[in-house]
């Protein structure tokens, strides 16, 4: 085992004639790799290759550009290590994580997303990205160049690295960021310049550095337009005066400082009052009063939510504090992640006693104690109208004794919140004091058929404002019930049933008839029945099992059938003044524009994740028709095809249609219609210009090709003369030319077809075996003649043997006059021949044709 350091400090240079035209950095690379036994052969070059090598994979971002004259050529040239060194680069590559491999993930949107990718620094991306995310990497500093490519960012995530260090001029160039992340990391220290160009920054994030010190330098000075601002730490002891009075725009505000140990009277107060500010003091309230209570003093404000996160109030001594958000004019007053007892909400609403306190929010509170309110109960807070109780947590409970004592808070609320408070009931003591009620949310509860009933008791007058009621995510199981009860509130308009277990619907309900909007979501419905109330203008009927919708509802204008199994669209008749229609996530196939019509106001609709059919006539109508009745309100990338299978996943916009699969009968019937035609033409084609002869004669001339160039063998010329003729001249041959020629001295051997032909034979292959086996042949021309189709396939056949021959074999027989002119031009042949051969025209006078049938039978005379 040997160790080997390369220190690669080279400018590279890999041809004479090639200039390098990089630099790297001015940074030395420094490779550290225990080699094998290879390293004690391996020389200079070898070792300088495997540390080039080991640069680049441990890097992932070497780049060589050389030139040569005008041409740039982006390469490097790398030796081939042995398998030895393959292996150790393996294992290199197996110590640095891989992330070298790593790469952003860029969308369309310009967003880079490098998050976890064990980054050490900045790597490159587009220099175009708008957006960052460079969060839960190992990034340690940031330099001067590392952003400047990226001028155009609008938001950059370093949450969660191990950031010590960033240049004053880091963020010189991003003149257009307005996000930046830069929590949880490593920073003990905080500069004003590295905000100094942020003009157009909204958000900015510092929560989690160990930074002990904040001010009294300004740091946030020059952020004019910065909206949130979050900052502070467990680390952090001291606070001054920071800039934050002259941010003129800021809305939101988190401070974190548990372990603050002196804090300047206006560090926190801004130019104007902030929206909502959050602080997490955590054991302060009891170890530091007066700090807090200074704290509170410059971030109270009737216009500004106070968000106290992180604290355990169990003494009074803790809510002294809220003396100072008491005479700071606090309206908005929200607990979240604390812990507190029943001794400490009393003490906190006698200091608050008196207040303009309008809202009180208690989120992922542990309550403990026994329920003993009675000091508060004369106490006065006739502004509080809101009460938000999330996730509230009672040890105890049984041991908690009625909150009757306080009713006195009950009389005056409008709005009430207990979501996820493991609520079973609302005795019927306490709803007589919920007069004045308008919004009552009881969802995530225990609610059941039994206990709902008692709940909503509006006896004495209990109710009679309420309009909002929802008591979804509980165990209600009887639709009838909560019709019957929801009746008797008078003034409700909208009610939330979701995410309970009806499963059935009753074929007649009851319901007030100002109800206008009717959550039934994710409630297991199977069938639609009338029970339904006809004045809705809002039904949510989603992530339910149902099928078919056939009720009429004349006022409603919002529908949501999402997640049902819905094949097609209900029909528009039924919902005369429907806007909104939502369904996503059905069995739907396709939809048309007679079906749109039919919803006669209809102008929004969302119909994506659905199994469509891309039939021509949905594709088109989707792609170009359906933005003329409606608009499509989700992304119409997720309307996917489900059939057929060749388009499955593909978007419809994207689809594109052959004319043959949009109309595939006509097509068919079209292209078998053209079939025939063509056979048709073919056939007469073949008829009119004897194409079955030509082919024939090509197998011929083929075979013919085949044999000896030499003349056919004597014993295989069966005849004499074949005598080619038409059948109106069958007369003169039969009766005299046959005669004279079979009866002279020798006789002939002639060739008729009419008398040699082999019967069942097609016809043309008599005549080319006829041909082939005469000597001559003898051609009887008439004006029948040339009008004879079977007499040109003899002459061409026999024109063939000629050429092809070089012989004399056709003999010509004028037996009337016949005009070379009129001879028609497909007996091109029979002109060749008349033109080149010697012809004997038959006499009408008797006394010269014995002349006629001597030149005849020298013509036919076979050669010794």
């Amino acid at each position: 085992m040997k160790l080997v350091t390369c220190m690669c400090t080279h400018a590279l240079r890999l041809d004479g004639s090639l200039k390098p035209l990089f630099l790297l950095k001015e940074t030395i690379l420094k490779v550290s790799i225990r080699l094998l036994s290879f390293t004690s052969s391996c020389d200079s070059q070898c070792m300088f290759d495997f540390c080039l090598f080991s640069a680049i994979m441990t890097t992932g971002k070497l780049q060589f550009a050389y030139s040569r004259g005008s041409d740039t050529i982006m390469a490097v040239r790398m030796q081939f290590l042995g398998r030895e060194a393959s292996i150790i680069i393996f294992i290199l590559i197996l110590a640095q994580g891989f992330h070298y491999s790593r790469t952003c993930d860029c969308d369309q949107q310009y967003f880079c997303n490098c998050s976890s990718n064990h980054l050490q620094q900045v790597p490159k991306v587009p220099a175009n990205a708008l957006g960052l995310d460079l969060s839960f990497n190992q990034i340690e500093s940031i330099d001067m160049s590392d952003l400047s490519p990226y001028s155009e960012l609008k938001t950059l995530n370093l949450h969660k690295n191990k950031l010590k260090f960033i240049h004053k001029d880091a963020f010189k160039s991003q003149h257009k960021l307005e996000v930046l992340d830069l929590s949880l990391n490593n920073l003990k220290n905080l500069s004003s310049s590295w905000f100094q160009e942020l003009n157009s920054l909204q958000q900015l994030n510092l929560v989690g550095n160990p930074y002990t010190t904040l001010g009294p330098a300004p740091i946030f000075q020059s952020l004019l337009n910065l909206r949130m601002l979050r900052f502070g730490s467990p680390s952090l002891r001291e606070v001054y005066k920071n800039g934050l009075d002259g941010l003129t725009h800021l809305d939101e505000m988190t401070f974190v400082g548990s372990n603050l140990r002196l804090y300047e009277n206006g560090s926190l107060k801004a130019a104007r009052p902030i929206g909502l500010v959050s602080l997490s003091l955590q054991n302060l309230f009891q170890n530091n009063p007066e700090l807090v209570s200074k704290v509170l003093q410059d971030v109270s404000h009737p216009e500004t939510l106070l968000i106290i996160k992180d604290v355990a109030l169990r003494t009074n001594t803790s809510t002294e504090p809220f003396k100072s958000a008491r005479e700071g004019g606090t309206k908005s007053l929200s607990f979240q992640n604390s812990t507190t007892t029943d001794e400490a909400m009393t003490s906190l609403l006698m200091v608050m006693d008196g207040s303009s306190l309008s809202y009180i929010g208690l989120e992922d509170v542990h309550l403990i104690g026994q329920g003993w309110w009675q000091k508060a109960s004369y106490t006065h807070y006739e502004s509080l109208h809101t009460a938000y109780i999330r996730n509230l947590d009672i040890q105890g409970f049984f041991r908690f004794s009625s909150m009757m004592q306080l009713g006195f808070l009950l009389v005056h609320l409008h709005k009430v919140s207990v979501i996820n408070g493991t609520v079973f009931v609302i005795p019927r003591e306490t709803t007589p004091l919920l007069k004045n009620l308008e919004y009552l949310d009881l969802s995530q509860n225990l609610l059941s058929d039994l206990t709902i009933e008692p709940t909503l008791y509006t006896g004495f007058g209990a109710y009679q404002n309420l309009n909002t009621l929802n008591v979804s995510q509980n165990v209600i199981k009887s639709l009838g019930l909560m019709s019957r009860l929801a009746t008797k509130l008078k003034s409700l308009t909208y009610l939330d049933l979701s995410h309970n277990s009806f499963v059935s619907m009753p074929e007649n309900c009851s319901w007030p008839a100002t109800l206008r909007f009717l959550n039934l979501s994710s409630t297991k419905l199977r069938k639609l029945t009338p029970c339904l109330p006809s004045s809705l203008t809002a039904l949510d009927l989603s992530e339910n099992d149902l099928m078919v919708f056939n009720q009429r509802f004349p006022q409603l204008t919002t529908l949501i059938l999402t997640g049902n199994r819905f094949m097609k669209l209900p029909q528009g008749e039924l919902f005369p003044r429907l806007q909104t229609l939502l369904i996503q996530r059905n069995a739907l196939r396709m939809f048309n524009g007679n079906d749109l019509r039919r919803f006669k106001t209809l102008q929004y609709l969302e119909a994506s994740n659905n199994n469509f059919v891309c039939s021509c006539e949905f594709v088109s109508f989707f792609r170009h028709d359906v933005d003329h009745f409606i608009t499509i309100r989700d992304n119409r990338r997720y309307y996917v095809c489900d059939t057929p299978f060749t388009l499955r996943g593909d978007a419809v916009d994207s689809v594109r249609l052959s004319v043959f699969e949009c109309y595939m009968i006509p097509a068919v019937l079209v292209l078998c219609s053209l079939i025939i035609i063509v056979l048709g033409l073919i056939v007469v084609t073949c008829y009119k210009f004897h194409i079955i002869w030509y082919l024939h004669m090509t197998k011929a001339w083929i075979q013919a090709k085949r044999k000896p160039a030499v003349g056919r063998l004597v014993e295989e010329l069966r005849y004499d003369a074949f005598v080619s003729y038409s059948q109106h001249d069958a007369e003169w041959v039969e009766e005299i030319l046959v005669p004279e020629l079979e009866s002279a001295h020798p006789p002939f051997a002639l060739c008729l077809h009419k008398r040699d032909f082999q019967p069942g034979r097609w016809i043309v292959d008599n005549i080319i075996d006829s041909i082939e086996k005469s000597h001559r042949t003898l051609f009887v021309l008439s004006e029948h003649f040339v009008t004879s189709e079977w007499c040109r396939y003899e002459l061409d056949f026999s024109h063939f043997r000629i050429v092809d021959e070089h012989n004399d074999s056709a003999v010509l027989v004028l037996l009337e006059p016949i005009k070379k002119e009129t001879i028609p031009k497909r007996f091109c042949k029979l002109r060749k021949i008349m033109n080149s051969r010697t012809y004997l025209e038959w006499p009408e006078d008797e006394e010269k044709r014995s002349e006629f049938w001597g030149n005849l039978r020298a013509a036919l005379q076979r050669d010794e």
